[in-house]
C-alpha cells in the first residue's frame, strides 16, 4: 500500500520543525530560577520517558506516519489510556522543557508551532484511525489527545 501524499506531507513538516527548533537563536533568550530550570530539565527526561514507552507498546504498530499501518492493531492500554497520542505529548514535553531549560523564546516559540502541527496531524491521525478502527470512536470521547481527561473516563 503505497503512503498518502497528505502523510507525507505532515512527516516532513514535522522533520523541518524539528530541524528549525534545533537552530540557535539567542535574541530571545531569558534567564530561568534555579528552581524553574531544574523543573524545565524534569519536565524534557518526562517528555523522553513518555515517548520511549509509548514506542515500545506500539512495537510493530510504530510508523512515522499518520494513517495506520495495514494489520496494525489498536492501542488502547499502557500509556495510550491516558493520552491518544503520547508520542507527541512526550515530544512536546521534551520541547517545551528543553526550551525553557536553555532559556530561550525562540525554541519556545518553535515548540508552540509544533503543537499547532501535531495538533493538524492527529486530527487527520484520526480520521484515518476512526475508518480502520470502529472501536474508535469509543476511545476518543474517553481519552485526552494529548493529555489525560478526567471528565467522561469509563
Amino acid at each position: 500500500m503505497a503512503v498518502p501524499k497528505k502523510d507525507k506531507i505532515f512527516v516532513a513538516l514535522q522533520f523541518l520543525f524539528f530541524l528549525a527548533w534545533m537552530i540557535p537563536v539567542e535574541a530571545w533568550h531569558f534567564e530561568l530560577s534555579n528552581n524553574l530550570h531544574g523543573l524545565a530539565l524534569i519536565t524534557a527526561g518526562l517528555g523522553f520517558l513518555l515517548v520511549s514507552i509509548a514506542f515500545l507498546q506500539l512495537n510493530t504498530n510504530l510508523s512515522p506516519f499518520p494513517s495506520p499501518k495495514k494489520g496494525a492493531s489498536l492501542i488502547t492500554g499502557g500509556v495510550f489510556a491516558f493520552a491518544r497520542h503520547p508520542i507527541y505529548s512526550g515530544i512536546l514535553f521534551m520541547a517545551f522543557g528543553l526550551g525553557f531549560w536553555l532559556g530561550s523564546g525562540y525554541k519556545l516559540t518553535m515548540s508552540l508551532l509544533l503543537f499547532l502541527l501535531f495538533y493538524l496531524k492527529s486530527k487527520y491521525e484520526e480520521e484515518r484511525l476512526e475508518e480502520a478502527f470502529p472501536e474508535y470512536p469509543v476511545y476518543k470521547r474517553n481519552t485526552g489527545r494529548f493529555f489525560p481527561k478526567f471528565r467522561g473516563r469509563i
